[in-house]
């Protein structure tokens, strides 16, 4: 077998994006609170970037207004405005050459830094590390304790037990017994939470009922033994088992949701996340049309820093300090740019909104239509994926309702009148109609076709109806019912 070596010509194209496209493209996706964050990132390690708080943020013109533009110009502050200046802020330059030769702060003088570390809120305390601090105040032999233990480590963040008590015993073990683990369980389903350590849901409500200082006999007996039929709804059945009214299991119910299901979750960490609007839109009398404005509370105006532009332009400074402030203003100036092209596009593009789903904005859910994004692109004259960007995990403001952008971009089909309706509007519809039917007689999914059929919605498919319910968390009828 021979090898050899031969040269080849290819023509092929390729599509590079230039790092500040790239940097664009991550500011326009980033929403409120991100871009926050990202702009103290910024701050915090490019020397020239500055934060102009003497300068009041400029409200931003509503759509009727032009729009803003950006700006490709040099500004000022630029290197462009001070080339051939050879004056240099000696203070500063001589501050970059000397810095470590100035004094630090006094031990005694305060630090901002650490006053906001000590004004941090601590991280929530866990459920683990709750249990285990109350076990260790429990008084046991040393080899339940030590079972004890064990078992805390196997209890999941909703409070239950997740394996069982034959798992934890290994009989190659001698410093506790299997009955040791009977005991220690006893004795942490006694800790706060009430219900924590049980292993099903059963255990975990009897836990809470023995707690409690009323007379709940009945509730005993029907958690006990009819658990399964009260998950099911089928009151009367209950009721008959139990030689007893309908009305009395349905007290007993009523006693019964008082309980907590999840006790591990009072406990924890909190993961919810604050939503910020991002845009809002507003109706004005005195025009009668929409007008819609950026949310900029917390954004500081961002500027070149003019002493280090001077530095970078003028001749007393080496050339690797030099190229290293050159470097940083075109990075600097790149993420002004790329906020400023993030405010311009989410502007644009929550206008083409309000302007094609302005029947939404006036009379409500019902009236939300199918729009494709590529409509928004075409408005705005971006790419789709332009858009999608800009609407990513951001939210407008409509007077009291904060709603995520990407709610107005959805399929749908035409009801019998040939109007468009978005499956927003179909299961706002299908809501209603669930809302309004008779508890005791509650609505079939082929019952609830024929309501939308006759409200002109039509082709959807029972299986389609029953996809809305299960989304919409709604149950079946058999477990709407009220008896």
């Amino acid at each position: 077998m021979k090898l050899e070596m031969r040269g080849q010509m290819r023509l092929e194209q390729q599509m590079k994006l230039a790092p500040h496209m790239i940097q664009s493209m991550e500011i326009l996706q980033l929403p409120l609170l991100a871009l926050q964050e990202r702009i103290e990132q910024e701050l915090n390690s490019n020397p020239v970037l500055e934060a102009d708080e003497s300068a009041e943020q400029e409200d931003t013109a509503p759509e009727t207004t032009a729009e803003p533009e950006i700006q490709t110009e040099p500004k000022a502050g630029s290197a462009e405005d001070y080339k051939g200046d050879d004056r240099l802020d000696e203070e500063v330059r001589d501050y970059i050459e000397h810095r470590d030769d100035y004094p630090r702060p006094r031990s005694d003088e305060p630090d901002p830094k650490l006053a906001a570390i000590n004004n941090t809120a601590a991280l929530p305390q866990s459920l683990h590390d709750y249990l285990e601090e109350q076990w260790r105040m429990v008084e046991a032999d040393e080899p339940v304790k030590k079972a004890g233990s064990m078992i805390i480590d196997y209890i999941d963040d909703k409070g239950y037990l997740s394996v069982r008590l034959e798992q934890l015993h290994n009989k190659d073990r001698t410093d506790f017994t299997l009955e040791d683990l009977q005991k220690a369980i006893l004795l942490i389903q006694k800790l706060d939470p009430p219900g924590v350590g049980a292993r099903d849901l059963r255990e975990c409500l009897l836990i809470q009922i023995n707690q409690s200082n009323e007379d709940v006999s009945f509730e005993t007996a029907l958690v006990t033994n009819h658990l399964e039929d009260m998950l099911e709804n089928r009151l009367p059945d209950i009721a008959k088992k139990m030689n007893c009214s309908v009305e009395d299991v349905n007290h007993a119910i009523v006693r019964l949701s008082k309980f907590d299901t999840s006790p591990g979750l009072q406990i924890g960490r909190n993961h919810n996340h604050p939503i910020t609007a991002d845009v809002i839109v507003e109706y004005s009398e005195e025009t009668g049309d929409y007008t819609v404005r950026l949310v900029e509370d917390g954004l500081p105006r961002l500027r070149i820093s003019d002493d280090y532009v001077k530095m970078a332009s003028g001749d007393k400074v080496g050339e690797s300090a030099k190229q290293f402030l050159q470097n940083n203003i075109r990075s600097a100036q790149w993420i002004i740019d790329a906020i400023q092209q993030r405010k311009n596009t989410l502007l644009k593009v929550t206008r083409s909104i309000v302007n094609r789903q302005r029947e939404f904005f006036e009379r409500g859910q019902l009236y939300l239509k199918p729009l494709p994004m590529a409509k928004v692109a075409e408005d705005v004259g971006v790419h789709i994926a332009t858009v999608s960007r800009a609407v990513a995990g951001k939210y407008m403001q409509f007077e009291s309702s904060i709603l995520p952008l990407r709610k107005f971009f959805s399929g749908g089909i035409e009801d019998t009148q040939g109007n468009e309706k978005s499956w927003e509007a179909i299961r706002g519809k299908l809501q209603e109609i669930i809302d309004a039917e008779d508890k005791s007689k509650p609505l079939s999914d082929d019952q609830i076709k024929s309501k939308l059929t006759e409200a002109g919605i039509t082709g959807l498919a029972r299986r389609t109806i029953a996809k809305y319910r299960g989304i919409m968390k709604i149950p079946p009828a058999r477990l709407r019912k009220k008896y």
